[in-house]
């Protein structure tokens, strides 16, 4: 098994679980709608584009509600339950592409439930969550209205945000330092250093890929 499979397998089973009505950290989402979104991403291509680029998003949207259509909500988690399109031929893509996709994807189910708690994760897995959080962070921070100091518990250091000006420490876990640079920072267990006021404004940036 690779992350993107382990990842894959245990949102199918929470999603199972909760149903289609659940609530997600995606804003206006429900399981209903975060499963449509996951299949349209790996068997639509043609409407892969809104999901970055807004003016393409309501193609995507309506695309979306055509798969919440066809399939019921447990035919659309079987259906995403197996890698689709090209990710389904080429596993080390699968890896490579989604692994930290489905992770983030996975907490937002997990976090929106009541009383949830961080995962213990395999010390391998954290290292890959790191990886992508060094080397993604000036992506990911590039709307922060603050300079960012990423701080790994267990050892680790990155920068993100403007260079000059205030800056704010967030300390964490990795995948603790993943979640809040996806946007997600309300529900990251992480601590925050600074002025009061850059990391108010930290909190509320819109941040993410």
């Amino acid at each position: 098994m690779t992350h993107a499979r382990d990842e894959r397998s245990a949102l199918c089973d929470l999603l199972d679980r909760l149903g289609p009505d659940a609530p997600t950290l995606c804003a206006g989402w429900s399981t209903y709608d975060l499963a449509a979104h996951l299949a349209v991403r790996e068997r639509r291509p043609d409407a892969m584009g809104g999901i970055a680029l807004k003016p393409l998003a309501g193609y995507t949207a309506s695309v979306m509600n055509r798969y919440k259509t066809r399939y019921p909500f447990p035919e659309l988690v079987s259906l995403i339950r197996k890698p689709g399109g090209v990710y389904g031929l080429l596993p080390a893509l699968d890896e490579a592409v989604n692994a930290l996709e489905l992770f983030v994807h996975h907490e937002d189910v997990r976090r929106a439930q009541p009383s949830w708690e961080p995962r213990e994760l395999p010390a391998d897995l954290e290292a890959v969550i790191w990886k992508r959080v060094s080397t993604g962070a000036k992506l990911m921070l590039r709307k922060s209205p603050v300079g960012v100091v990423l701080h790994r518990l267990g050892g680790g250091v990155t920068l993100g945000g403007p260079r000059g000006g205030s800056r704010v420490e967030v300390t964490g876990r990795a995948a603790e330092l993943l979640v809040f640079c996806f946007g997600r920072q309300e529900h990251a267990r992480v601590e925050l250093t600074g002025d009061p006021g850059s990391v108010n404004a930290l909190r509320a940036a819109s941040l993410g890929v």
